[in-house]
């Protein structure tokens, strides 16, 4: 293979570097320039690792499809396809099959979204999944990898508004959107997970809604409100959605990957009329249509089978799995680490002891047979590395508890060597921005200071 040369751009501030370098791909100079920035997720590139049988992986977020009714959806597949084939295997137009935006209604309708506050199947754009759907872009700091590699590679600006126990800190939003001014740009949309947020872990308050929408609807600035996890909290009813709050200016984004099968690959997006053709026609330039089979397939699902039923099973593993490792954190991590206690989802962040870098420190867990997620990957700007990302959805609660144990021992050999050595980590900015305005999670072997728990 002959190596080409080409320009490799590199980011600073103030614009882009571009210099000559060499790279083993003959095809770089063919490349869309928005290709050129493009990295691989953190997540996908544990893939090869987490698969290995050895290896307790917290990292992925694999919904435990083995709770499914395997055996009647098996044969509800098969009746689609010899009974219904025609149809089944067939084109679906742009915007999705109309019998499962009916369905897509009746689940909304369970976040508070329905009729009276405006929506419609009419409204509702089907997806594959919930990702598909050199500006300014307002994420929460951490925010979900996907949304951020879609953001990369439309060439966006994503800049991060600080979390802490209670969700986004609308503060924090009014002074991100002035700096923006200032800087004579304009955010197009603000990007948020606001139940049970995937990294964080952690829920937008009641309170805080409102003061959100209140910040978003006077700067005229679009919400982009993904709720894969809504349905699955282990306590109460689903928080109302912001889209149930604000008829205006909010997409819902949802998918049904956490709460039927994620092989399906099939999600939504409910939007203004306006903005809905919009979507329609990007979805066309881009997929032609989502699988009439797998849209079918969730149709029948939700028409046919006891779904309902079905999410409170989810949640029920799911609550057990989280109890898991919430206590295995509590006995096992070394002083100095923190983490969130989410009431529902998938994940727990987790804050190493000072001076702790988790990327660095993967290939000694990984060594260790124990995977997790560096949190530099949930950061546009690659910050992050003093937290992790740990996934309970998966494991059994016996795995959970073992992987606890090999990764507490790699963060205290960790501590141990940079104590003997005196080596000391760069502070980390996104280990600054997470404030925790009430509690931000237990510090094992600390007694909690003032409202902190």
């Amino acid at each position: 293979m002959t190596r080409a040369t080409a320009p490799i751009c590199f980011q600073r501030e103030g614009g882009y570097a571009t210099v000559t370098g060499t790279t083993l791909d003959d095809y770089t100079d063919r490349y869309a320039q928005r290709v050129r920035g493009m990295t691989a997720s953190e997540i996908r590139a544990l893939f090869a690792v987490t698969s290995r049988p050895e290896v307790v992986s917290l990292a992925g977020g694999a919904p435990f499809v083995a709770a499914l009714p395997l055996d009647a959806v098996g044969e509800m597949m098969g009746r689609l396809g010899g009974e219904q084939g025609t149809t089944t295997l067939q084109y679906s137009g742009g915007q999705g099959d109309a019998t499962l935006r009916e369905r897509i209604c009746e689940v909304m309708a369970l976040s508070g979204i329905d009729a009276s506050n405006g929506a419609s199947p009419d409204d509702v754009v089907v997806t594959v999944g919930g990702q598909q759907a050199g500006d300014v872009v307002l994420a929460e700091g951490p925010s979900y990898v996907g949304a951020l590699g879609v953001f990369q590679a439309a060439q966006a600006d994503v800049v991060h508004v600080p979390m802490d126990d209670d969700g986004l800190i609308p503060a924090a939003l009014a002074e991100a959107l002035e700096t923006v001014a200032r800087a004579g740009k304009r955010a197009k949309f603000l990007y948020t997970v606001p139940n049970y947020h995937n990294p964080g872990g952690v829920t937008l308050s009641a309170p805080r809604r409102e003061e959100i929408l209140a910040i978003t609807e006077r700067a005229r600035l679009l919400v982009i409100e993904d709720d894969p996890y809504g349905l699955l909290g282990f306590s109460g009813e689903p928080m109302p959605a912001l889209r149930s709050r604000h008829r205006d200016g909010v997409l819902y984004v949802s998918t049904f990957s956490k709460t039927f099968a994620p092989g399906l690959r099939v999600g939504w997006v409910l939007a203004p009329h306006a903005v809905r053709e919009k979507l329609v026609i990007a979805s066309e330039a881009q997929i032609l249509c989502p699988s009439m089979f797998a849209q079918t397939a969730v149709a029948t699902y939700f028409a046919t089978m006891p779904w309902r039923e079905q999410i409170k099973t989810f949640r029920e593993i799911y609550q057990e799995r989280r109890d898991a490792l919430l206590s295995s954190l509590t006995e096992l991590m070394p002083a100095g680490t923190r983490w969130t206690r989410p009431d529902g989802g998938f994940y727990v962040w987790l804050t190493l002891p000072d001076g702790l870098n988790s990327k660095e420190m993967l290939p000694r867990a990984i060594t260790a047979r124990v995977a997790y997620v560096p949190g530099t990957g949930f950061y546009a700007d690659g910050t992050g590395g003093s937290h992790l990302r740990l996934s309970y959805c998966f494991p059994t609660p016996e795995r959970i508890r073992e992987g606890v144990r090999r990764l507490a021992k790699v963060i205290e050999q960790e501590t141990r060597t940079r104590a003997e050595f005196g080596t000391t980590a760069v502070q980390d900015p996104a280990k600054v921005t997470w404030t925790p305005a009430t509690t931000f999670g237990k510090a094992a072997g600390h007694t909690p200071a003032p409202g902190v728990e």
